[in-house]
């Protein structure tokens, strides 16, 4: 072995950087980050792919984000079904009482 190398032309990164992916840092919720790692655990693969995926999935099946409108039409859909559901809860406590 040398006693002494020349770092003057090394570089920083990955040794051999993969190709079509970034490594980033994020912020993840521990409960969120603990519930990857479970699950990746008891399927035999990495927490960082299985979150990868379930990006993927996620992008794959949203095509779109929701904007006013489709929001307006969900609320006018949901709500007359949430608010009959309270009044028969409401109902219900009165009878018990």
């Amino acid at each position: 072995m040398r006693t002494e190398y020349d770092f003057s032309k090394g570089k920083r990164g990955a040794a051999i950087p993969q190709r079509g992916k970034t490594r980033i840092s994020i912020f993840i919720d521990d409960a969120v980050l603990d519930e990857f790692r479970s699950r990746a655990e008891k399927a035999g693969t990495g927490y960082q792919t299985m979150m990868n995926d379930a990006l993927r999935t996620y992008l794959a099946e949203t095509d779109r984000l929701v904007t006013e409108k489709a929001l307006r039409q969900i609320l006018r859909q949901e709500m007359p079904m949430y608010l009959k559901d309270l009044k028969g809860r409401s109902a219900a406590k009165k009878k018990i009482r």
